[in-house]
């Protein structure tokens, strides 16, 4: 049984298809719940799987424990746990303090939330728990979206050392950019397209990552084959983690 929070957006879709047809049942969950129905219908279509799209705000404590009741009283038990959920805001640090609180709360206080809600139910059988980071915890960025992301890092290396003993892996996923509704949200074509151009240049090998790119990683990391993996950062970005090219 597999959880994916962010099921509405390009990544956690991505994520729940490519987990679906490794064989896992998926849940996917987002904030916008219709949208999580709509990519669960899309993955089914495609899979001819039963994915599920459920409404919940990983920020709301109420809402997560509701959730992982839900899945303990249906399915019994829970073995792969996806924090894709995540919000940026672009501004500069002056302008940052408005935007603080919802980002931090979504990138990391929402997988804290899952992650302690989680592992009880993930105990029981053991499970890996994967957590959509980025590249920017090493490189900077925005400074709420950077700094959430660094921290996200820790938590995963935390919660690998704590949950281990039950059976639990705990890794993260840190992608470059990757083109999206999300990474393009609220940009004109010039700008978007100077970006992916920056992007392009910084990265070692030729492109950008893909949804399904960041997919596989994540699948790879929630399978049996990664079992003796725990507490790892996996960038997929094309060597663009390392100092930029010249």
């Amino acid at each position: 049984m597999a959880l994916v929070t962010g099921g509405a957006g390009a990544l956690g879709a991505a994520t729940g298809l490519r987990l679906a047809r490794a064989g896992s049942r998926v849940v996917l969950v987002d904030v916008d719940g219709d949208g999580a129905e709509r990519a669960a219908e899309r993955i089914t279509a495609q899979t001819s799987l039963p994915v599920i799209g459920r409404k919940a705000d990983v920020t709301a404590e109420a809402d997560v424990e509701r959730l992982i009741a839900e899945i303990a009283a249906e399915h019994g038990r829970l073995d792969q746990l996806v924090n894709a959920a995540g919000r940026n805001a672009r501004g500069g640090f002056a302008e940052m303090r408005e935007d603080w609180d919802q980002v931090v709360a979504v990138n990391l206080w929402g997988p804290a939330l899952l992650c302690h809600a989680a592992a009880d139910l993930m105990g029981r059988h053991g499970g890996a728990i994967v957590n959509i980071g980025s590249r920017t915890w090493l490189s900077g960025g925005p400074a709420a979206y950077a700094a959430s992301k660094a921290g996200l890092v820790g938590l995963t290396r935390a919660l690998a050392v704590e949950l281990g003993p039950r059976g639990i892996t705990v890794n993260a996923v840190a992608p470059s950019m990757v083109i999206t509704p999300f990474t393009r949200r609220d940009r004109s074509d010039a700008e978007f397209a100077a970006i992916v151009e920056r992007h392009e240049a910084m990265s070692a090998v030729p492109g950008l990552a893909s949804a399904e790119d960041v997919a596989n990683a994540v699948a790879f990391l929630a399978s049996p084959e990664a079992r003796f993996i725990t507490g790892e950062v996996l960038h997929v970005a094309g060597g663009a983690q390392l100092a930029p090219r010249p």
